[in-house]
């Protein structure tokens, strides 16, 4: 027995180690069998054996102890005139009213056939001496029929099959408090459910993942969606199949869905041309055009756009070089430049001297300070090398703008990405989906969907700065956020001390297997300890044996860090509040239906020579050559020899230039 106080369970009265549950259920069959066969013998059976009932009982109770014990009872009597008294029988009364002269009532009246026979009294006579023994073989010969064992034999068996009905609970309740005895009861803290419990607990309708323990998918509340969700598991522990279900339950909706697969695993399995979907990839042709100019809608939004760009290096060191091309990046976006004009531009520092000159942003590539003007223009045009990647305006399949896709949320993102391009990518997929987190940060109208952002290994992009507002501020959004990665330490990698808030955020977790060291402690401590009542016994040997009890609280955590680190595959805990379940789930093996890939051609891709591909294509392929020494450059007959001086210390002072811009970086 227990009492909730400051906030825990206290122990009122620890129960005995005896099976009482078991108790209990026996006691309740015998008591209720009672019940059934007072009943039967109360209200069913003839009025005569009713009326004995009282009688018959005391009489078999007390004849059962002594052949010659002997009470005072009153028996019934019929009579008419000119006839003797004679006991009455089962056909001579029923349910009636007769009134005796004492003015007493007998609960009976004489039936027609004893009318018929000239009866016309019914009453009891005096109070006489009987024998209980013989007057009970009486009435079960005369008024019972000998039919005792065949009354009683229903009112038994009900009570049988009531007790037969409580022993497993019972037992099952027994089984349980052995266990909690034994192991300890929870007093504070989160709860470890199993499926079953977890789903009645938690009473979720919305989101769900498919077990191998029962036939119902074990659910989330439909409000904590909006409250993201995040998935943390090593390669091959099963975060894709979980993201499976997740996706098909989103497509399943209507829903849209932001989804970045640098594995393309999900892209051809859900892409759908016909929905209205989307490739982000400037290598696949079914990439459309996009320029970064085409989303802005004010000067103040190109400043967040470069913050996506341009990333600072994880020692913290050298920061003067990126937000200085941060702030020229914003303000060359005023010109709504394509990318090609932007490589253009970042390949030539005289247009950007030109189009910075007489502003407050011209002093960060002062020609006087050399080494901090090659820094500031090396690092701008470390981007030079994604955006020549993005297909021209008549080459892409058709164009887009993630403003334009906020506002109609028609189809799903697939943002992809090939292993050997993945770093020259890098910058523009974090500048997409922090653009799309931007753009839908809003409160969605009634005609718009729900968006989906579903992330897997979040560590292969740079870091995204928007991020931390979609999980912090993008609840009102009503877009869910579902990050899936390998540990905590590629997050703190990338986002330093914020890396434990957009931990602590989303509202569903599911760990799987992970080996990172001190990853299961990080996991054990995030689940949660709990507080544990145990009851301890000592055994007491020699002339005094017996038994001593204590109580001992102590806490510990819920789940074991090795627990963690030894899940199997496709085995995983979830937590949402303070609810804990274990569960192990299938893998669906969806079906292709789109390519993952399909290269678009780029001749400013192709290799100056024929690269080598098989052992048998060798004599296809020219072994390149070495580059001649380039020639002096000549002066043009209409050039001035000063012209062509000035050209070769340009060309100089490029290279002084490059080399300092590494030196800073480093």
């Amino acid at each position: 027995m227990a009492k909730t106080m400051w906030g825990r369970k206290e122990t009122i009265i620890w129960p005995q180690r005896r099976p009482i549950y078991t108790y209990g259920a026996i006691f309740a069959a015998i008591v209720l069998t009672a019940v059934f066969v007072y009943a039967r013998l109360r209200f069913v059976g003839t009025p005569l054996e009713r009326f004995y009932m009282p009688v018959y009982v005391r009489t078999s109770f007390l004849g059962s102890f002594s052949r010659t014990h002997s009470s005072q009872y009153r028996m019934l009597f019929l009579t008419g005139r000119g006839q003797k008294p004679s006991p009455a029988m089962a056909e001579d009364v029923v349910r009636g009213k007769t009134i005796e002269p004492s003015g007493r009532i007998i609960p009976l009246a004489l039936s027609p056939s004893a009318v018929q026979r000239g009866n016309d009294l019914l009453f009891r006579g005096p109070v006489r001496n009987y024998v209980d023994a013989p007057l009970c073989d009486y009435l079960k010969v005369a008024v019972y029929k000998n039919d005792l064992s065949a009354m009683l034999k229903i009112p038994l068996l009900c009570g049988a099959g009531i007790f037969l009905l409580l022993l497993p609970f019972a037992v099952t309740k027994d089984v349980r408090r052995q266990k909690s005895l034994k192991y300890g009861r929870r007093l504070k803290g989160p709860e470890r459910l199993t499926p079953q419990e977890f789903n009645r607990a938690v009473k979720g309708d919305g989101i769900g993942f498919k077990t191998d323990d029962m036939k119902e998918m074990i659910r989330i509340p439909a409000k904590a969606e909006a409250q993201h969700m995040q998935i943390i598991g090593d390669t091959g522990s099963g975060k894709s199949a979980l993201l499976f279900q997740v996706l098909r339950q989103v497509q399943g909706r209507g829903d849209s869905a932001i989804v970045y697969d640098p594995a393309r695993e999900f892209v051809k399995r859900f892409y759908d041309r016909g929905r209205g979907d989307v490739i982000l990839n400037p290598l696949d042709k079914r990439c459309p055009y996009w320029g970064p100019a085409e989303d802005l809608r004010s000067r103040s939004e190109a400043k967040a756009l470069a913050a996506s760009l341009f990333q600072p290096p994880q020692d913290r060191k050298g920061e003067f070089f990126i937000e200085s091309p941060q702030k020229i990046f914003a303000f060359l976006m005023a010109y709504r430049p394509t990318p090609d004009e932007l490589v253009q531009w970042m390949s030539n520092p005289d247009e950007i001297d030109r189009r910075l000159k007489g502003t407050e942003h011209a002093h960060l590539i002062d020609p006087r300070a050399q080494q901090q003007r090659a820094g500031v223009l090396g690092s701008l045009g470390l981007v030079a090398d994604s955006l020549r990647l993005l297909p021209k305006r008549n080459e892409g399949n058709g164009t887009w703008t993630a403003t334009e896709w906020a506002e109609k949320r028609k189809g799903w993102i697939f943002i992809t990405s090939l292993p050997a391009e993945r770093e020259a990518l890098r910058p523009l997929q974090s500048l997409w989906i922090d653009w799309l987190v931007l753009r839908l940060l809003n409160e969605p109208t009634k005609e718009q969907k729900r968006v989906w952002f579903v992330i897997d290994e979040l560590a292969s992009l740079q870091k995204l700065p928007q991020l931390h507002t979609a999980i912090t501020e993008g609840r009102k959004g009503q877009n869910p956020v579902l990050l899936g990665f390998q540990g905590k330490a590629q997050l703190e990698y990338l986002y330093g001390h914020l890396a434990e808030v957009m931990l602590s955020q989303p509202a569903t977790s599911v760990w799987l297997t992970t080996k990172e060291p001190n990853a299961g402690e990080w996991v054990s401590k995030f689940i949660g300890k709990v507080e544990i009542e145990r009851l301890r016994e000592t055994h007491f040997d020699g002339t005094r044996a017996g038994h001593n009890f204590t109580i001992e609280r102590q806490v510990e955590p819920l789940v074991l860090e090795s627990e963690i680190s030894g899940l199997p595959d496709l085995h995983a805990f979830m937590k949402y509040q303070n609810k804990v379940t274990y569960f192990s789930f299938p893998y669906f093996d969806m079906p292709e239906v789109a390519k993952p890939f399909e290269l678009r051609e780029r001749p400013d891709d192709k290799l100056p020579y024929i690269p080598k591909t098989e052992p048998g294509t060798a004599e296809l392929a020219q072994e390149p050559q070495p580059p001649a020494a380039p020639a002096e450059p000549q002066p043009q007959p209409n050039e001035p020899a000063a012209a062509h001086e000035r050209q070769q210390e340009t060309s100089a002072q490029d290279d002084t230039s490059e080399q300092q811009a590494l030196t800073f970086k480093g």
